[in-house]
């Protein structure tokens, strides 16, 4: 296998209770959670509990049932914005949305149903919470805040933010896509009401997977409607969480993986997991300094990072850099604008995106050590 440097867009490898889970669940188990008594129906429900659980205990919820299971975190996004925003509100989101919460925002505000502010942010993409509370209005129903941008990396403020829009009742939407496992999240001590994240980055867990969690100040419009199993008679949906939000059939195979993903993190630690990613994106943007045809965008402190480093080279497009580090080293690192404009126009790098690398738990200094080396001789080849 090569050195995969992508997982900011998805981990890998996952750890093979991953696999052996989502193996089990589809050998062994088979049934939907929530449709029957029978023992494999009760089997499967047993694993929704107990990823519920994990996940509760990951992100220092009191109530598993407040969190609810999607499909990932643009899911998750979309329920939290569509569930509670109605026309006339007003939102303020940063300047580092990914794609997931900038378009529904931008959708609603096209239609006129909302209206929306930015914060504006340093070169570096770092953020003052006070630029926020400028912004809150009377008719402010939600502050959307991306917990670390895809593309800097740069961690937002989040504690200071939400303790201002606490002052107004404002409830703060978390996009946790890039943060959920590997950076300590604690939903009462950071102060959020809703916490969007994906299963398949961080958590290690299969792809389809992630959820939300609604905190008891707020409540959520549904915006999907079907069975839930429970309350069938009702021409309405249940009012019981995670009943509300759950319609369909569950990702079984997937919500055992993810399970087993939260488990693996929970063992490691996030704090461990956290200091060893911290320490390769500190050793990867010591390496690139000494480049002088090499810029590097975001915070220059490891600290203010999440496991996200994007730079550009002089003497080669990002696409092109991207395909012959795969083709000629097996280094595995994206290219482009990873649907993320804003923080592509923060940077001045819109028409031609940047070179991602992101590391995961599975990475070491060895595969930084390679990337180097390749540049280093790629640069020779190019020029």
């Amino acid at each position: 296998m090569g050195v995969y440097l992508d997982n900011a867009a998805t981990s890998f490898p996952k750890p093979e209770s991953v696999h052996e889970a989502v193996d089990w669940f589809s050998r062994e188990v088979g049934a939907s959670s929530g449709r029957g008594a029978y023992r494999s129906a009760l089997r499967a429900d047993g694993v929704m509990f107990e990823a519920r659980a994990a996940l509760a205990r990951l992100f220092s919820v009191s109530d598993p049932s407040r969190i609810i299971f999607t499909s990932g975190a643009t899911e998750s996004l979309n329920l939290a914005i569509f569930g509670l925003l109605s026309p006339g509100d007003h939102v303020v989101c940063t300047g580092l949305e990914h794609n997931a919460v900038w378009r529904p925002l931008k959708a609603l505000h096209r239609r006129g149903h909302i209206d929306m502010s930015v914060a504006d942010h340093n070169p570096d993409g770092t953020l003052c919470a006070k630029s926020v509370r400028s912004l809150l209005r009377e008719d402010t129903r939600m502050v959307a805040v991306n917990h670390a941008s895809n593309v800097l990396g740069t961690i937002m403020p989040v504690r200071e933010i939400a303790a201002l829009a606490r002052e107004r009742d404002v409830p703060v939407l978390l996009d946790a896509a890039q943060t959920a496992g590997c950076l300590p999240i604690d939903v009462r001590e950071l102060g959020v009401s809703l916490l969007a994240f994906t299963g398949h980055k961080s958590l290690l867990g299969p792809q389809g997977t992630g959820g939300l969690y609604i905190g008891e100040e707020v409540s959520l419009r549904p915006v999907r409607y079907g069975g839930t199993g429970s309350e069938s008679a009702r021409e309405d949906l249940p009012d019981v969480l995670p009943d509300r939000f759950e319609v369909g059939t569950a990702n079984g195979p997937g919500i055992a993986g993810l399970a087993a993903g939260v488990g693996y993190v929970l063992e490691r630690g996030v704090d461990e997991i956290a200091r060893e990613e911290s320490r390769l994106t500190e050793y990867l943007m010591q390496r690139l300094a000494a480049f002088d045809d090499v810029q590097v965008y975001g915070p220059s402190e490891s600290a203010l990072r999440a496991p996200v480093v994007s730079f550009n080279v002089s003497w080669a497009r990002p696409e092109e850099l991207a395909f012959a580090l795969d083709d000629a080293h097996g280094i595995m690192v994206r290219a482009g604008l990873h649907c993320a404009p804003t923080s592509h126009r923060l940077m001045g790098t819109l028409d031609r995106g940047a070179l991602r690398v992101s590391f995961g738990p599975c990475n070491d200094r060895e595969d930084v050590e390679r990337l180097i080396d390749a540049l280093e001789e790629m640069r020779e080849e190019f020029t």
